[in-house]
């Protein structure tokens, strides 16, 4: 499952960067030299990237095999923070705003039990304090000591996840100067065990908290909705975000949350393996979820891939999120497993159509992509890709539309609130009247952390009439007549 992506902007200067994190040899579980190495590029400006690994501190020698890694400012100092999912212990990078990051895991209070293999975190503030909390997604109990060998046809293979036990994910609180809590069961959280592998993260229900789904391989997926005073609820059963249409569980990997129709509401999707049928939830009101799939043609249009990191994405600024997965199945085992990428266009918001091979030849390479990451990487208004490949050279995609149609970058600063934003929602209204909505996160996908900047499509549009920000402490703020086509930096009113 290794391979996971960071696009951030480590150093301040407005340019994305880019973190990757690697695997380690077995059964040492070791980084045992540099191609084992994860990896930080520093984004020049010029369409190039240079290497600065070593120079910031980040090779990770001293882990053992990397799988996720989410980006943010846990301490509000305005300069973003890595935390790595691992094989072994969990790390946790403090940005010291010099171009180096240095080893705080120890003194953060970040530890689970060593033998619990972790996949993803995702970075939010489930108590509106200001200070950006974190989850874990767990997979499993694991070590090479307690390894499976598994034999399909006679031929060794991956064990099914059935051989292995489920586990509670986690939830670290941010006590402040650097030092977390483990409320897992305090908060409820630790009430519902599974598989976990990508989290979503979004208001579900518009109460002003944020709320925290979980896609989980072969189990049930988990959607923790925030009950405020530091407790959480897991409802996926009763909202209706648990199962496919059929009441099974698939072998959910990726996961996004975004307001795929535009109704105001923060809807999820997930992928999975070929055959089963990507899953996608309609959101009813913040009052539960509807499986629509098959009458979006997600189901149909997903069968012959396996997918891993996705993201809803406006590719073509045309004001609807459409959908990315990155691909490849399991093994090498079948003859179609080696596999390219999928961008599923979202039409009107109704359904999605397969424009997979309008991407160009880079984009339909074939492999095993595991992790992938979203972002404007030239601060062109169109996004770009950060894919990675097992045993391949990972991909750097640019978005080279540029069709006309125009957008906006919002990149809100909190004060009083956490200083990423993270769980501030926006709204957005045109000259025309369309109205968009969105929310602050870069927890996207699976293993990956992407650019937290907020980007609106808006086709024809040079002009936003309003645009609404709900800052994470309870502040509204409203900005009137905006030209389209920039970034947008927005304070918190202080």
């Amino acid at each position: 499952m290794c391979g996971g992506v960071a696009i951030l902007d480590f150093d301040g200067d407005g340019l994305m960067d880019i973190f990757l994190t690697n695997g380690g040899e077995f059964p040492g579980l070791k980084k045992s030299d540099p191609s084992f190495y994860n990896r930080l590029y520093r984004n020049k400006g010029d369409g190039t990237f240079e290497d600065v690994t070593a120079r910031a501190g980040l090779t990770g020698s001293e882990l053992g095999v990397s799988y996720g890694v989410a980006a943010g400012d846990y301490d509000n100092d305005g300069y973003p923070d890595l935390f790595i999912a691992n094989a072994g212990r969990n790390a946790l990078y403090h940005n010291n705003g010099d171009g180096t990051f240095s080893d705080v895991s120890q003194f953060a209070g970040l530890a689970k039990p060593a033998d619990t293999l972790s996949v993803q975190g995702a970075w939010f503030d489930f108590d509106n304090d200001g200070l950006l909390d974190l989850a874990v997604s767990n997979y499993t109990v694991w070590t090479p000591e307690k390894d499976r060998r598994c034999v399909t046809n006679g031929v060794e293979s991956y064990c099914h996840p059935n051989t292995y036990s489920n586990v509670p994910q986690r939830l670290y609180h941010n006590l402040g100067k650097g030092r977390f809590e483990d409320v897992t069961e305090a908060s409820g959280f630790g009430s519902a065990e599974g598989k976990g592998m990508g989290i979503g993260i979004a208001d579900f229900n518009g109460d002003g908290l944020m709320d925290v789904f979980i896609a989980n391989d072969t189990e049930r997926n988990l959607l923790f909705m925030n009950a405020g005073r530091g407790k959480f609820k897991e409802v996926g059963l009763t909202y209706g975000a648990a199962y496919n249409e059929d009441g099974n569980p698939v072998s959910a990997m990726g996961a996004d949350a975004k307001d795929y129709n535009n109704d105001g509401f923060v809807d999820i999707v997930y992928n999975d393996l070929m055959t089963q049928g990507w899953g996608l939830f309609r959101n009813h009101a913040g009052k539960s979820f509807e499986y629509t799939a098959p009458e979006s043609k997600l189901g149909r249009l997903s069968q012959a891939y396996s997918g891993w990191s996705l993201a809803f994405v406006d590719y073509d600024n045309d004001g609807f999120q459409d959908l990315y997965s990155a691909n490849g199945d399991v093994d090498n085992l079948s003859p179609d497993s080696r596999q390219h990428d999928t961008m599923f266009k979202n039409v009107d918001g109704a359904r999605f159509v397969d424009v997979s091979g309008e991407m160009g030849p880079n984009f339909l390479r074939v492999g095993y992509q595991r992790g992938a990451a979203v972002g404007d990487l030239n601060n062109d208004g169109f996004m770009d890709l950060v894919v990675t490949s097992l045993n391949e050279k990972p991909r750097i995609l640019i978005n080279s539309a540029d069709n006309g149609f125009h957008w906006l970058t919002v990149q809100p600063v909190g004060h009083k609130s956490n200083r990423d934003g993270v769980g501030a929602t926006l709204r957005l209204t045109t000259q025309s009247g369309r109205v968009l909505t969105s929310h602050v996160t870069a927890s996207v996908g699976f293993l990956s952390s992407s650019d937290r900047r907020v980007h609106f499509g808006l086709a024809g549009e040079r002009l936003i009439s309003k645009l609404e920000i709900r800052w994470p402490c309870g502040a509204v703020q409203e900005l009137h007549n905006i030209k389209a086509d920039q970034i947008l930096k927005v304070d918190e009113p202080r």
